[in-house]
Order: C-alpha cells, then sequence, then structure tokens
C-alpha cells in the first residue's frame, strides 16, 4: 500500500474489483495451484490488505517491509509447500495459461529455479512469474546477507548459477517492449484503458498475450 509511485495501488478498482482480488483469483485459476498466499508487511498501512484477506478468507502472512525474502520464507513454512511460485501484485492480467505451462514443464529433480525473467526477458512487462524448490527458497533465506537479495527475494538464485540449477521459460514471440504492470499513475491509466476496450481480458484463461499483442499493434498504426 505505499508504494511511492503509485500509493495504494495494491487495493486500486481495476473492473469494478481491487488489483489484489484480479491477482490473486488468476493465479488461483492455475490447474497446477494448491494455495494461494498473500505476503504483505507488518506496516499498519498494510492492515488494509490484510483485512481484505481475512474478508476473503485468503491465506496471508506478514512481515518486515524490505526483507520480503523472509517474508517469502514465512509463507513457504506456513504452506508447507515443496514448489514454489513468486507473481508480484503489480501484475493484474498475469495469466495462469503461462504458470500452467511453466508448473508442467518445472521438474524440481533438475531444476531449482524457473523464470519469464531469465537469462533474459521476452513476454509483456507484467506477466512475470517465477517457480522455485520450496527447500531452495528457504536455504537462500538463511545465507543471502545483501540486501538487494533480501527486498527482491530471487536475485541470489541468479547471481549464483553454479549452485542453483537456473530455467528460462520464454514467450513465443519477443514482446518484451509492451508493459502491462502495474507501476505508476500512468500504468493504472493504461490498464484501465486497455480493459476498457477488451472487457474479455477480465477472463483469467483468455489469451492475454495475443490480446495485448493485437492491441497496441493498433495503437501503433493509429
Amino acid at each position: 500500500m505505499g508504494s511511492s509511485r503509485l500509493p495504494g495501488k495494491v487495493l486500486k478498482p481495476l473492473a469494478g474489483r481491487p488489483v489484489l482480488d484480479h491477482v490473486v483469483s488468476r493465479v488461483a485459476s492455475t490447474e497446477r495451484i494448491d494455495g494461494v498466499v498473500v505476503a504483505t508487511s507488518v506496516l499498519p498501512g498494510d492492515d488494509a490488505i490484510a483485512n481484505y484477506c481475512g474478508e476473503k478468507g485468503w491465506s496471508y502472512v506478514r512481515g518486515p517491509e524490505r526483507d520480503v525474502l523472509t517474508r517469502y520464507a514465512s509463507a513457504v513454512r506456513a504452506s508447507s509447500a515443496d514448489i514454489v511460485v513468486r507473481v508480484t501484485s503489480d501484475c493484474p492480467l498475469f495469466s495462469p495459461r503461462i504458470l500452467d505451462d511453466m508448473l508442467a514443464a518445472f521438474d524440481p529433480s533438475c531444476m531449482d529455479y524457473m523464470s519469464t525473467n531469465w537469462p533474459e526477458r521476452s513476454f509483456p512487462i507484467g506477466l512475470d512469474c517465477e517457480i522455485m524448490r520450496g527447500d531452495s527458497l528457504l536455504e537462500i533465506s538463511e545465507i543471502a546477507t545483501d540486501p538487494y537479495d533480501r527486498e527482491h527475494v530471487t536475485p541470489y538464485f541468479y547471481r549464483n548459477p553454479d549452485r542453483f540449477r537456473l530455467v528460462g521459460h520464454a514467450c513465443a514471440r519477443p514482446l518484451d517492449h509492451l508493459s502491462i504492470t502495474l507501476d505508476t499513475a500512468e500504468d493504472y491509466q493504461r490498464l484501465l484503458e486497455l480493459l476498457d476496450a477488451h472487457p474479455e481480458l477480465v477472463d483469467p484463461m483468455v489469451d492475454v498475450i495475443e490480446i495485448v499483442a493485437r492491441h497496441f499493434d493498433a495503437e501503433s498504426s493509429a
């Protein structure tokens, strides 16, 4: 809730529902997901998130504002998760279809970490997803000391490729120049306009990539 660029963005209304509702429901729509845990901070400003989770009956954990890695470790322990998926709350149009493909390909016997952004991004910004072994995440939560690693959760994985088995998941066509993330007021306006033009996007199972690519192609040629 304390985002400096867009305060309160997690609970901003989008197509009649808070942004957080879109993120959680889309992740929960993934066929291979057993449960969703919201990891928020202990700051008083984030009481609104905890209260909303309570109203919706969602599982949640709270932890340090900057040490987000500790929050994730708490979520792993609370859920006893063997495999962990990370989706951030600035991805309100997240696609469960992408996550299902990733989970189908993720083999914990020979992989520790998989990402749409490693070794480089190819999906539109705002469709980001990471998968990791739960025990590997708990391991880095014990050994990572750099504040950057602790705030951003997963850099320790890809900054130590000799220690962890890393795998990338690429988009069929490079669309990393497109953005449907929610970070600024301009992003919020773009999402409002996108959903107004394509209300079918509220369905988590539509082909988000195809609709977004078509929308921005039409914009650029107008």
